[in-house]
């Protein structure tokens, strides 16, 4: 799967304040993600963030 820095996951199962939205701060192995309503940063290994994601979000340069 690919997932980059900067990416919007959309989860299966909801962060415990309600979002489903995470952004992607670091990838590799491990990755750090951060609710996009309480800023709460996740570090979860690969696996189990790929089994978890419903949806990748992308911001293609020159799109606003």
């Amino acid at each position: 799967m690919d997932v980059r820095v900067g990416d919007i996951l959309e989860m299966k199962k909801p962060h415990p304040c309600g979002c489903k939205e995470f952004l992607v701060t670091r990838s590799g192995m491990d990755f750090k993600i951060q609710c996009r309503k309480c800023g709460h940063l996740v570090e979860i290994p690969r696996l189990k963030a790929e089994k978890n994601i419903k949806r990748v979000r992308r911001e293609e340069p020159g799109e606003a």
